[in-house]
């Protein structure tokens, strides 16, 4: 039998279309919109990857967003995005995005973002086992 092999972040992708009320005053998707995306996308991903029970034992808060903006997305424009996890330390665990445009390979946006996973029940802080590192990974190829 052989050992499992090393593992690699799970990609997420989620399409946004960019509505009407997503635009501010220059035109564009307002910087604000993008940060709710980064956290709907995160959700998402979440519920897609965890089975149930794990969702009901887990909630996530946001400890840190940076968001670097390179080009305007604007009304009409399908958004896609893709998300995947990074490092986990302690209880901190480091989540990435980015934003493109549909159909294109032109990165609009970047985020960095830090999550904590808290124990619903008592609202505390969880540590980052293996195991819940794993929900978001898939193996590599060999």
């Amino acid at each position: 039998m052989t050992a499992p092999g090393p593992r690699r972040p799970a990609r997420f992708e989620r399409p946004f279309a960019v509505a009407p009320e997503d635009i501010d005053q220059l035109g564009h998707v307002n910087n604000v919109v993008y940060l709710r995306w980064v956290q709907e996308i995160a959700v998402a991903h979440w519920r897609a990857a965890a089975p149930a029970q794990l969702q009901a034992d887990v909630v996530w808060v946001v400890l840190r967003h940076e968001i670097d903006y390179q080009r305007p997305a604007r009304g009409g424009d399908t958004v896609l995005g893709c998300t995947w996890v990074g490092d986990a330390t302690g209880s901190r665990f480091e989540r990435f995005t980015e934003f493109s445009r549909a159909g294109s390979s032109e990165v609009l946006a970047r985020a960095r973002s830090v999550w904590c996973p808290l124990n619903a029940r008592t609202g505390r802080p969880r540590r980052i086992d293996p195991a819940l590192h794993d929900y978001f990974s898939e193996s590599a190829s060999p």
